[in-house]
């Protein structure tokens, strides 16, 4: 994952028309393609998806742009984060712990650097706590993604069940019945390989300490936006798809048993063919008085006759 963090910048305010800071912001880019971003504006966020991210995304769908927006205030009363509604109430307030621990170490022979203070900490703290909520919108809009795929995907073989009722056959072309094969096989990929997807918790959270409470914020954005049905849902809608892609190989492997039994019988008419021909030469050899076999038959039955004298 990677984290960058934008400067501070003014911008407009819609409302009241007066320019105002807009303060640094974060981005964050996760392996999965997703990107999620913290106090940007939606121009600078255009500006980094559409021409910035773009030279590392997946060639193979360009089209395939899915956003997902939640609220967020920070309360710098609160300890811990938490989500109401569609609204992540982000705790910016250092924890009891990190407040202890500054304290016991603020003596005389204090060497603590400017690191280790109380306002660094919670900033790195807010930062894992954004990076716990992040995740988890990643994990949310990748399914989106794949979601959609799935739909394109039953769209181009919506015939196929209404054909097969009317007891039609398939005219489906060999490119077409591989390609669709391999668009199942890589949405399946897409969503079983990779980890912020089927995990049921990075990796991230088991290195962090449990104070902060990652793990919960994680599930709690999962619960927000219904993950775990989603992706339960999402398999078994690929299930069906296996289905309608193992009927499309079955008439593949129909198509192709066909053609080879056509070309056999070719074959055979062929050989069939040269042999009547054969047949057919000599019966007209036999029955031409000028033929050799004529020749020899009428040379033989003159030496009979002159050996019988």
């Amino acid at each position: 994952m990677l984290h960058v963090q934008t400067p501070n910048f003014l911008v407009k305010d819609e409302a009241s028309g007066k320019e105002r800071l807009q303060g640094a912001g974060d981005v964050f880019v996760f392996p999965s393609g997703s990107v999620v971003m913290w106090n940007v504006s939606e121009k600078l966020a255009h500006s980094i998806v559409q021409r910035i991210l773009p030279k590392a995304a997946d060639k193979a769908h360009p089209e395939r742009v899915e956003v997902e927006d939640l609220e967020y205030v920070e309360d710098p009363s609160r300890e811990h984060s938490k989500i109401v509604g569609d609204t992540i109430i982000l705790g910016t307030k250092p924890s009891t712990s990190h407040q202890a621990e500054h304290t016991s170490a603020d003596t005389p022979t204090d060497n603590t650097t400017e690191d280790s203070s109380p306002t660094t900490q919670r900033d790195a703290d807010t930062i894992l706590a954004k990076i716990a909520f992040s995740s988890a919108l990643a994990r949310s809009t990748k399914l989106a993604v794949l979601e959609n795929m799935l739909n394109t995907y039953f769209e181009s073989t919506r015939p196929i069940p209404t054909t097969l009722s009317q007891g039609s056959r398939l005219r489906f072309s060999r490119s077409f019945i591989l390609r669709k094969t391999g668009e199942l096989l890589h949405i399946r990929a897409q969503l079983n390989l990779y980890g912020e997807l089927t995990d049921s918790l990075p990796d991230l959270f088991w290195d962090s300490p449990h104070e902060l409470g990652l793990e919960s914020y994680y599930e709690q954005v999962g619960r927000a936006l219904d993950v775990g049905v989603r992706i339960k849902v999402l398999n078994e809608r690929m299930d069906y798809a296996s289905e309608i892609a193992a009927v499309l190989r079955e008439r593949l492997s129909e198509k192709h048993s066909t053609e080879l039994e056509w070309l056999i019988i070719g074959l055979i008419s062929i050989e069939v063919g040269f042999e009547i021909a054969r047949l057919w030469r000599e019966r007209e050899e036999r029955h031409d008085e000028r033929s050799t076999e004529a020749l020899m038959r009428e040379f033989l039955m003159k030496e009979l006759g002159k050996s019988q004298e």
